[in-house]
């Protein structure tokens, strides 16, 4: 079986509308809804929730991350990264026949409809949101864009767990409340760490082919094996965060129900050793995701459950 064949039969790729599916990576978009959601939770828990802002906001999230894995997917190709046998991406250019300019565009227009957007949270609540979405849109272009992309430096998981995990949930929670806190800011923490796991799995994956392109990315500078340590270092320390906030009660109890899914962060250690190939690596990848969405899921229904029976 040809190489590009092998690929699309191990990734389950068909033709259809599933290019343009997987063109989204469904799979990531958690990402951007889990955040949302556990930020206007937070608004939820205090006392005020307007349905038609965080419905707003999620779409503007998952629209932006959405441009943003269209801009990775245009400029990996075009700096000749990505190629027919390139796990982790769309395959929507090197694999489906897309013409590259056709994803940018719709990138491009993806931006303009959360800009929108943007317009009616900032008329709903403030337009310093502008601003700071505008800051969020910009690094997403320059994350594989530009002359010196962030994906291409050892920060990308800082800026990604900082931009969609910390500044995410706390514009959800402003625009509901008009307020922030700083328990709101370090309940962020913890998930922002999730979300730099996730680009530290992509990372671990793709190291050998990111090395061979010259990205210095903080996986190429720890090494496979101590990359697959600090990924395991980071979710205890994201659960360690989580269980201490409930003892000094900025959290409440029920927030312990995300330790539900310690043993999918677990498995990610497991599946990821001893594996040295993209495809091998690919179930760790997406056990990364799943740590992230159950995560955040239960701390947004934690805050629900104590809502209601306080």
């Amino acid at each position: 079986m040809p190489k590009e064949k092998h690929i699309r039969h191990a990734l389950k790729e068909r033709d259809g509308f599933h290019v343009w599916w997987r063109l989204l990576r469904p799979h990531t978009l958690t990402a951007s809804f889990i955040p949302v959601f556990i930020g206007s939770m937070l608004a939820f828990h205090e006392g005020t929730i307007h349905i038609v802002l965080f419905l707003a906001m999620l779409l503007a999230s998952m629209l932006i991350q959405s441009a943003t894995n269209m801009f990775n997917e245009y400029y990996d190709y075009v700096r000749g990264l990505d190629h027919e046998g390139s796990v982790g991406i769309g395959g929507t250019i090197v694999r489906d026949g897309i013409k590259p300019k056709t994803i940018r565009n719709i990138g491009i227009l993806f931006f303009i409809i959360a800009m929108i957007l943007g317009v009616y949270i900032c008329i709903e609540s403030s337009w310093m949101i502008a601003l700071i979405g505008s800051i969020c849109m910009l690094i997403g272009y320059l994350y594989t864009g530009g002359p010196l992309p962030i994906a291409y430096t050892p920060f990308g998981e800082l800026f990604a767990g900082l931009l969609m995990g910390t500044v995410i949930i706390c514009i959800s929670y402003y625009i509901q409340t008009m307020t922030l806190s700083s328990d709101v800011i370090l309940i962020s923490i913890p998930f922002a760490i999730f979300i730099g796991a996730i680009l530290m799995s992509n990372s671990i994956r793709d190291l050998d082919n990111d090395k061979e392109n010259g990205r210095k990315t903080l996986a190429i500078l720890l090494g496979r094996k101590n990359a697959i340590r600090f990924q395991g270092s980071i979710f205890a320390i994201a659960y360690t965060l989580t269980i201490l906030y409930t003892v000094l009660k900025i959290l409440p109890w029920w927030s312990l129900l995300t330790l539900l899914s310690i043993p999918l962060a677990i498995s990610v250690i497991k599946k990821f050793q001893g594996k040295s190939t993209p495809l091998e690596m690919m179930p760790a990848m997406a056990a990364t995701g799943k740590t992230n969405t159950i995560f955040g899921l239960l701390l947004g229904i934690s805050l629900i459950i104590d809502k209601i029976v306080s």
